[in-house]
């Protein structure tokens, strides 16, 4: 079975994140998908992050019209460590451990974030526990993914070297490495862009799926003060 794995911090999830979802889930014919939201995100830490249960309680209503869309508690307070940051690579090997030998993991996420992997806790190992999807976008190229990679999974500088000029689309398969680039999610929506829509108060629609956007308001997620 394939299996899809998308971590984040989700403050809130957006539009972009479902499109995202969608396009992986439809190329890849992944059964379900796990929408994990992370308690203390690893790269996040120098802003505040509204509360988990209300990060959660988002993904649940953005999801909820989608039966193999699971909105996880893999990451939250008590199903993880709770005095350090919450790790990919710990996470998927939790997952993993519910599951059947045969069953594959697919981590997704954007190509900005996957440009930082190798920075990632235990970057080597995590390309050992699942493969990626990665979200592309103009501007990127088959060899700036493959520089990305930790330095022990990294090829030498010679042999991407005429892929500068590629577009990061299609697979990136090396030893040790799967990854699969999507080029056709055409959303730009994103948290930065949803929260300054809330504290502004203005319309969220483009941005949010209605029950995320009511939410935000009835809670008043997002406001200065």
């Amino acid at each position: 079975m394939k299996i899809g794995v998308f971590g984040g911090t989700f403050d809130p999830v957006h539009r972009g994140h479902t499109a995202l979802a969608r396009a992986a889930q439809e190329k890849f014919q992944l059964a379900r998908l796990h929408f994990v939201p992370a308690h203390i995100p690893p790269h996040k830490q120098k802003r505040p992050i509204t509360p988990f249960l209300h990060r959660y309680a988002m993904i649940c209503l953005a999801t909820a019209a989608e039966k193999s869309w699971l909105p996880s508690l893999l990451e939250a307070p008590g199903n993880a460590p709770e005095s350090r940051p919450s790790y990919t690579v710990e996470t998927l090997r939790r997952l993993r451990f519910t599951l059947k030998k045969a069953d594959e993991l697919f981590f997704l996420m954007g190509i900005d974030a996957f440009l930082d992997i190798a920075k990632w806790h235990e970057s080597t190992a995590l390309f050992a526990e699942c493969a990626f999807i990665v979200a592309s976008r103009p501007g990127h190229s088959l060899a700036d993914v493959a520089a990305a990679l930790p330095e022990k999974l990294r090829p030498a500088q010679k042999v991407t070297a005429p892929f500068q000029r590629q577009r990061a689309t299609g697979d990136l398969i090396l030893p040790g490495v799967r990854v699969h680039l999507l080029d056709s999610v055409n959303n730009n929506a994103s948290a930065t862009a949803a929260r300054q829509a809330a504290a502004a108060g203005r319309p969220l629609g483009k941005l949010l799926d209605p029950a995320v956007a009511d939410y935000i308001r009835k809670h008043n997620l997002y406001r200065p003060g």
